[in-house]
């Protein structure tokens, strides 16, 4: 590969790279806490809240990521509602990523015994700091390992968004491929995509045995 053609297509590779980032970024700040109340809505009394929970996380995760990309900018934009490309990707990937955030959140708070339900109600806690004082701590140490591998898909899933426009990593590279008929933009693109993976899961493992220590030392 020629050296002087890298740093040329660089600053515009990088500058995806910003835009993946940042798609990723908002994306965790927003749908991690966003899957927690339609996790315990799924395991909710309450019919109709149980029903609105589990068909949403349904609908979500049983339909095409890409589909619901095209939905939120093609489809509203014919309805005249008009969110433009980046924030149009944010609510897809948002809403799609707290969906299996909420599922994964609903079965870390199964695995929890029950017994430990019958106990605090017991001691007189409400339901409400049951879960937040006993099952949900007890549930994140189980949960960490599914939802870095959701962390580590989002990364990959963000090169969807080139789709309805949004000049992310792919995107440029794409552009750049076109535009001089040189593959190089394409290795480059990967490199950066293998680099960030690879990152992110160094810092999973790294949560995982902090975790699995906090773990073993509440047994």
């Amino acid at each position: 590969m020629d050296a002087s053609y890298i740093g040329v297509l660089m600053p515009t590779l990088l500058q995806g790279t910003l835009q993946t980032l940042a798609l990723f970024a908002l994306t965790l700040v927003l749908a991690l806490p966003l899957g927690l109340p339609f996790a315990l809505g799924s395991n909710s009394k309450f019919l109709p809240l149980r029903w609105l929970s589990r068909t949403y996380v349904w609908v979500f995760r049983g339909t095409p990521l890409m589909l619901q990309l095209f939905f939120f900018y093609y489809g509203l934009g014919i309805m005249g509602i008009d969110l433009g490309q980046f924030p149009a990707a944010v609510l897809t990937f948002v809403l799609n990523y707290a969906a299996y955030f909420a599922e994964i959140y609903r079965a870390g708070i199964q695995s929890i015994d029950r017994g430990q339900h019958e106990a605090a109600k017991t001691l007189g806690f409400t339901p409400w700091k049951t879960m937040r004082y006993i099952i949900i701590p007890q549930a994140v140490a189980r949960i960490i390992p599914p939802v870095c591998n959701e962390t580590i898909t989002l990364v990959k899933d963000t090169a969807l968004v080139n789709v309805i426009g949004v000049a992310e990593l792919l995107k440029a590279a794409k552009s750049a491929v076109n535009r001089d008929v040189n593959p190089t933009a394409y290795l480059l693109a990967a490199a950066i995509y293998l680099l960030l993976t690879f990152a992110l899961t160094m810092l999973s493992q790294k949560l995982e045995k902090r975790f699995n220590r906090f773990e073993r030392k509440d047994a």
